[in-house]
């Protein structure tokens, strides 16, 4: 097979779960089904179909002659054709009355939804356990004191716990726009070429209440709640971008996260998995790139992308129905879906094996604190008698000082012996470092740390538990 061009998502990047969900194996023999429920569904209705041929199609839902829908594709050039062709071969007395009444996209459309149904669940439960791990780590580190960055520039502190809620805040916000999505798929049903019923209507002798029996009946064996209302030879394209319009909300959460680590990574603070025989680079050899969270960010792009594809597809329909979205929708669709689970994958993976180094970030927390602490400084020396205005003027000049000290010599921040010099503030260097404990600067991060689990995460998790536990393997 080196000879020909393969996917990387294949390949390299989605699991073998979401591969199977977009085979054709799996979309075949979901054909086969709808064939069965449209049949059970004709028979119960009163139509000419029997028990023995519905027995006949279950007995080879599973065993599909692929060979001899493959010869028949090459004769008759269309894929559904071929297949009731193949299947009627296995099943000479129920040759007659497969795909009775329907249109190509009754199986077609009805196997995409079910399909982006069933990828979407294992989404949900990739999300929910990344959700899991990050809670985890947001709670062993919800007192750890480090630099909060506006601009990339040191800002007021936070806890290293505290930065991974806002992470795990944007996958809540995902996971709800996933339940909603998920929750509002319903099948195409049995709509006919145009969306009229009108081989149904034909089939069932003017009989509208069964027409509307037919589509509730198919959604009900096939594990959906309903079917859209109404449609043209399709269900609406519109779907398609709901569903990828979450994917790429997934994308852009999983990127945000990639970004934070890698900064952190360069700082040393934080780092993502590294395995002990694992190359960073081919020309230094001390090198610990942070390969995994680029990974996530270079497949997030490409799905941050994707999401224009079925938008331009929905607008492009012409009325009932027209071809241009097939070749479209058979890549855009299963590669979305793909990129987002080795995203998934990763993202899991990276946060289960993260690395965190307090003492580091503890050093570049010190070097920045004196400059963060002046306003408590400030107040103390108001306390013992003296003056804000004149303070505020000394320690802003003195703050100036010592970063030139830091910026220009590159000596360390020595702002708190300036102010211990200065008889203005009348504090001793021993009373100045009394001042510099983190824990002080850190707000109640760690008590929304807390509340936002117990009140938020936690909820979830407990809903979803039989579900947690999942690790990822990643292959490169």
């Amino acid at each position: 097979m080196n000879d020909r061009y393969q996917s990387p998502l294949s390949e390299r990047y989605a699991s073998r779960e979401m591969q199977y969900i977009f085979s054709p194996d799996k979309k075949f023999k979901t054909w086969r089904k709808l064939w069965i429920a449209l049949a059970e569904t004709e028979h119960e209705l009163g139509l000419p179909v029997t028990e023995e041929q519905i027995e006949e199609l279950k007995a080879h839902a599973e065993d599909i002659n692929y060979e001899v829908a493959r010869e028949r594709e090459r004769l008759v050039r269309h894929d559904v054709m071929s297949h009731v062709y193949a299947y009627g071969q296995q099943c000479p007395g129920a040759k007659g009355i497969i795909h009775l009444g329907a249109t190509s996209c009754y199986v077609g459309d009805n196997t995409d939804i079910i399909i982006m149904t069933e990828g979407l669940r294992l989404v949900r439960r990739k999300l929910i356990n990344v959700m899991a791990e990050l809670a985890k780590f947001a709670e062993k580190y919800k007192d750890q004191p480090t630099l909060a960055f506006t601009h990339f520039q040191p800002a007021q502190p936070t806890t290293v716990g505290k930065r991974a809620t806002l992470w795990l805040n944007e996958l809540l916000l995902d996971l709800e726009d996933l339940d909603h999505v998920l929750g509002s798929m319903k099948l195409l049903g049995s709509k006919g070429t145009t969306g009229t019923q009108a081989s149904f209507l034909e089939l069932f002798e003017g009989d509208h209440e069964k027409c509307r029996k037919a589509d509730q009946m198919i959604a009900e064996k096939m594990g959906f709640s309903s079917c859209y209302p109404v449609s043209g030879q399709t269900y609406s394209r519109k779907v398609d971008t709901r569903v990828l319009n979450v994917l790429a909300g997934i994308a852009q959460s999983a990127h945000k996260f990639s970004n934070d680590i890698r900064l952190l990574q360069h700082l040393k603070e934080v780092e993502e998995p590294f395995e002990k025989n694992q190359i960073g680079s081919s020309a230094m050899a001390y090198k610990r790139n942070p390969m995994r969270s680029e990974r996530i960010a270079s497949l997030s792009n490409y799905v941050m992308s994707d999401v224009m594809n079925p938008m331009l597809v929905a607008s492009t329909q012409w009325f009932e129905r027209t071809l241009d979205d097939s070749a479209n929708k058979r890549l855009s669709i299963p590669e979305g879906f793909l990129a987002v689970d080795g995203i998934l994958d990763l993202y899991l993976n990276v946060v289960d094996g993260l690395v965190v180094y307090p003492k580091v970030i503890e050093k570049h927390f010190m070097a920045e604190l004196p400059f963060m602490a002046t306003e408590n400084i400030m107040m103390d020396a108001v306390k013992a008698g003296g003056d804000r205005q004149e303070l505020h003027e000394r320690i802003r000049q003195l703050s100036m000082e010592a970063g030139r000290n830091v910026k220009e010599k590159g000596l360390d921040n020595n702002l708190l012996e300036l102010i211990a010099a200065d008889p203005a503030f009348g504090l001793s260097l021993e009373e100045l470092k009394a001042c510099m404990e983190p824990s002080r600067y850190v707000g109640r991060a760690p008590q929304q740390v807390e509340e936002f689990l117990a009140e938020v995460v936690q909820p979830i998790l407990d809903e979803n538990q039989e579900i947690l536990g999942m690790t990822a393997e990643i292959n490169v």
